[in-house]
């Protein structure tokens, strides 16, 4: 599939799997940055902008969601930019404010996220202007119950967060805690569609068009997930642990079970889905299946990031 030609006030940073992907907006007069990646890419991140903006200043940052590959980078950018106006979906806001990593999910996932400031709320049903453009903001539940899509009427450009990657989305979170959420999958799938963007930014993965055909690649991933809840659980906390993985790079295999039953999303899962494995065993499944995929390597008690 053809890489699809960007507005020429788009810059796309592509970051792989821990980070989110970057999206700087430049206009005559204003920059706008979305998503700013996972923590220990901060460095990278804050380099990446200021070397495209050649001394310029940023002036908006926009978060789709606030999962920590998404805003991870949100307090490097506000020391760097003091002026910088920071917009995030309305749903947490509160949890921000009184900086709740709990209600946050950064506690729960086992993940990191310095504390940030918001400015403005993304409103679904608003406009925000980025750049010289006006988008859309939309509701898109499912992967997270507060994300948000952004979509842009002339040049008919999506920013879809991890609503809609390429080849699927992303774990539909509210699932692993015993939530109903296929649907909202669904509808936000059938607003996409519904908006027939010409292009896609995805949250992970390159910029895109033949949208018709991720669509259906989406609802079909979708349909085995609702026909079988366990493969949904199974990829759901291999996902986890490749995270951890990609955040760290090796971990004795001793101390990733450790890391695991400490952090409450493994506990969580393991109580409500997993019945015939105990917890140390059901982790060295999911690693086994990690090393078997190739996403994953095993020497002896050490596991290493790999693919």
């Amino acid at each position: 599939m053809q890489a699809p030609t960007l507005p020429p006030d788009i810059t796309v940073f592509e970051r792989g799997w821990l980070s989110s992907n970057n999206i700087l907006i430049c206009g005559r007069e204003t920059r706008a940055l979305i998503d700013s990646g996972y923590v220990t890419h901060a460095p990278q991140t804050l380099a990446l902008v200021k070397a495209a903006l050649h001394g310029r200043r940023l002036d908006v940052l926009v978060n789709t969601h606030l999962h920590s590959d998404h805003c991870g980078g949100n307090a490097a950018l506000q020391s760097a930019y003091p002026a910088l106006s920071t917009h995030i979906p309305p749903g947490l806001s509160r949890h921000v404010s009184s900086w709740d990593a709990q209600a946050l999910t950064y506690t729960p996932t086992g993940q990191n996220c310095p504390q940030f400031r918001f400015d403005a709320l993304l409103v679904p049903g608003s406009e925000i202007t980025l750049g010289d453009g006006r988008w859309q903001v939309h509701a898109a539940p499912g992967h997270d119950p507060h994300s948000v899509i952004l979509f842009e009427p002339a040049s008919r450009a999506l920013i879809s967060a991890d609503a809609l990657w390429q080849r699927g989305f992303g774990v539909v979170f509210p699932e692993l805690e015993g939530l109903d959420a296929f649907d909202q999958v669904g509808k936000t799938i059938d607003l996409i569609e519904s908006l027939a963007p010409k292009m896609v930014i995805p949250g992970h993965g390159s910029p895109f068009n033949g949208v018709e055909e991720s669509i259906a690649v989406a609802r079909e991933r979708l349909d085995r997930f609702v026909t079988d809840p366990a493969r949904h659980i199974s990829y759901a906390s291999k996902v986890l642990l490749k995270f951890k993985l990609l955040e760290v790079q090796a971990m004795a295999l001793d101390a990733f079970i450790a890391w695991a039953s400490a952090t409450p999303y493994f506990s969580l899962i393991f109580s409500q889905h997993v019945q015939q494995l105990d917890f140390p065993h059901w982790i060295e499944q999911l690693i086994g299946e990690l090393v078997k995929s190739g996403a994953a390597s095993r020497d002896g008690s050490m596991i290493r990031n790999a693919g």
